[in-house]
């Protein structure tokens, strides 16, 4: 979608400053599913490490993963902003931070449990 919008950030139609940390923030998001990936991946070696390890890799994907679904779900609220749609942007932003008092609540119940 933010191909679509380059012209018209080249033309200054859109938000400069919005249009940029919406590329960062789904960077961000992007490494972070990678990280994730890579963390779930090395918790799935069964055999090569132990118990404690697998759990600690666990969860550092954990919550990697909910990192990157976060600032995904932030990324359409920037985009409507930075092309000016405000009504819009701020519904999705509203929905955005009930998402987060919903991960924040109930993300520590679904974590993978720590290994003592």
């Amino acid at each position: 979608m933010l191909i679509f919008l380059y012209p018209r950030f080249a033309s200054g139609e859109v938000n400069a400053l919005l249009f940029q940390a919406t590329l960062a923030v789904m960077g961000l998001a992007t490494f972070s599913f990678v990280f994730a990936s890579f963390f779930y991946y090395g918790s799935s070696l069964v055999g090569r490490i132990d118990d404690a390890e697998r759990a600690r890799y666990s969860r550092r994907a954990d919550r990697l993963w909910l990192l990157g679904y976060t600032l995904l779900f932030l990324d359409p609220s920037l985009i409507l902003f930075s092309i000016g749609l405000l009504a819009v942007g701020s519904a999705w932003l509203a929905l955005w931070l009930v998402y987060v008092v919903f991960a924040i609540r109930y993300f520590p119940r679904v974590q993978t449990a720590q290994k003592s």
